[in-house]
Parts: C-alpha cells; sequence; structure tokens
C-alpha cells in the first residue's frame, strides 16, 4: 500500500467527552457544553440489552442536534460482537465526523473497517478513531498509526484507554501514572511519527479537581492534544491545560512572521532574537496559531490562556 501525506487540518480536541447514548437527558445537555468534541458512547456503558434503545436515541438526536462547532464521535461495539454490525450502519447512516472502534489491536482491525466505509460509500470526511486500550494494542502502536498513512486511511487518532489496559495487565492505578507513563509515550511516539493525535485516557474520579489538573499537566506535557472526559465538570479545566498560553501563542507569531521577512522565503534557518529557529517549526507555530484562532472563534473573544500550570 502506497503512503500519502500525513497532513490533515487542524482541529479542537482539548476536551472529548464521552457520552452514554443511552442517557437522554446527557444528550439533551450537549449543546450547552464548552467541549471540543463528543464521543456518543454505544460499547462501554451501554448494556446489552440497551443496545438498540441507545441506537434509537441517536438517530433523534443526529436529526434533531447537530452540534455546530463540535466534532461528533460515536464508539461502536467490536464488529466480532452481536452488535457491532448495527452499530456501523447507523455509523453510515448518521455520517458523524468519526467512529471510534473499541480495543483495536492490529492495523487490520482500522483497515477493515476502512474498507466496510468504502464499500458502502460513507464519504471521505468519515472518520476513524481508535483505542488502544489491550498490551497488544500499544505493542502494535506504531503498525496501528501506520495504517493512518496508506492509501485510502481514514485514521486521525489514538485515544488511550487506561481502565481496561489496567485491567489486562494488572497495573495499579496510581498518582503520576508512573508505571504507564511509558505506554502512553508509546502511543504519543507512534502518531508523531505517522501525522495523527492522541487523546490522553479518562480521569475516573471527577470530584478530585486537583488531581485531575495534573493529569491534564502531565498529558500536555507528554504531547497529548487533549484528554478523553467523563464529566462536563472537567471540560473547563482541560481546555484550558491543552490550549495554547499567551506566550506559546507569541513565540508561535514571531516564528511565522521571521520566515515571512523579505529573503527568508529561500532560509532553513533563521534568527529570532539570538536563537536559531527551523522551518521545521515554522509548521508548528502555524498549526498552533491556526488552532488559537479556532479556540477565539468558538469563544467570540481571544483564546483563554493557561494560568495554572
Amino acid at each position: 500500500m502506497s503512503e500519502i501525506s500525513p497532513s490533515r487540518p487542524a482541529r479542537l480536541r482539548r476536551s472529548v467527552l464521552s457520552v452514554p447514548a443511552i442517557n437522554r437527558r446527557a444528550l439533551d445537555k450537549l449543546s450547552s457544553l464548552d467541549c471540543d468534541a463528543v464521543i456518543f458512547d454505544l460499547e462501554d456503558s451501554v448494556s446489552p440489552e440497551k443496545k438498540a434503545e441507545a441506537r434509537d436515541n441517536l438517530r433523534a438526536f443526529f436529526a434533531a442536534s447537530p452540534l455546530p462547532g463540535k466534532e461528533r464521535i460515536i464508539r461502536i461495539n467490536a464488529l466480532s460482537s452481536n452488535f457491532g454490525a448495527d452499530d456501523l450502519a447507523l455509523v453510515v447512516a448518521l455520517e458523524p465526523d468519526a467512529v471510534l472502534l473499541p480495543k483495536v489491536d492490529e492495523p487490520q482491525d482500522v483497515t477493515g473497517v476502512g474498507d466496510r466505509l468504502a464499500e458502502a460509500d460513507a464519504p471521505e470526511i468519515l472518520r476513524i478513531w481508535a483505542m488502544i486500550e489491550t498490551p497488544r494494542g500499544i505493542l502494535n502502536a506504531a503498525a496501528i498509526a501506520e495504517a493512518g498513512r496508506t492509501a485510502g486511511s481514514r485514521l486521525d487518532c489514538l485515544v488511550v484507554g487506561l481502565n481496561d489496559l489496567r485491567k489486562e495487565t494488572g497495573v495499579l492505578s496510581l498518582p503520576g501514572r508512573s508505571y504507564v507513563v511509558p505506554w502512553l509515550m508509546q502511543v504519543v511516539l507512534a502518531v508523531s511519527a505517522y501525522g495523527l493525535e492522541a487523546i490522553d485516557s479518562v480521569f475516573n474520579d471527577f470530584r478530585d479537581a486537583e488531581a485531575f489538573a495534573a493529569e491534564c499537566g502531565q498529558g500536555i506535557a507528554m504531547g497529548f492534544v487533549g484528554k478523553m472526559l467523563i464529566h462536563p465538570s472537567q471540560i473547563e479545566m482541560a481546555n484550558r491545560h491543552f490550549g495554547p498560553d499567551e506566550a506559546a501563542i507569541a513565540e508561535a507569531e514571531a516564528v511565522i512572521a521571521a520566515f515571512a521577512e523579505p529573503g527568508a522565503e529561500t532560509l532553513n534557518v533563521v534568527n529570532i532574537g539570538g536563537r536559531m529557529v527551523e522551518r521545521l517549526h515554522l509548521v508548528q507555530a502555524e498549526r498552533l496559531v491556526h488552532k488559537a484562532r479556532l479556540i477565539a472563534q468558538r469563544s467570540g473573544a481571544a483564546a483563554t490562556p493557561r494560568t495554572d500550570v
């Protein structure tokens, strides 16, 4: 399979709220929330006898509530289950922004769904996200991410699921996540190598704001672009931590301005205040400024800087 450019339009994915599709009350509140993306969950949070009802809920919701400005992702059950085929048919019918695949172990889990979407004539803008939440998924993270570079691939994002990973490995949930940091960094390295993005795992105790803030700070430091959330109270803090601060925006604008100077179009390195900056940083700067503008557009004002990191 031939490779294509990994470039994707910059999206805001600071706060990715997971909502059980069976919970009509939670669905009805989404339009008032400031999360960047919503995962409509048909998998873990929906009992087997409620799967059909949850799909009906999503049909009604998508017909009535387009949620402008928010990325919409439907997490389906595994295609090997009794529910996966119906879930994927619903995805094709509703055309969300992406489908989230659970417990992705190998590249074929992604390419197989991509083939099914193509056979169903799903639009190319319907992307694939992959949950990395098993030991095999962690071990194969690079190969899974590489699937995002193949012709016709829809893969955009990897989402870490530490709850299932801890359950399968016996690793305890401890402050600082010290024993799982190597696994988290393996996912970040994989997406960085192949031009994708990674979303950090959920933080289970939404009442512990201090510990959640610390984990957000750790996630942004490791290279995640956002965090999967389980409660609306976590949205504001995730947005602040994973959004660019004023200093980062100013530095990015300086890089863009330096490479826009007459004669700089042929340079691979420029001098900015005594610091040598390579052209590769220009792409990063442009993406950061674009995200800052998206945030400003969402809020109707200047991007809110982080003040507590």
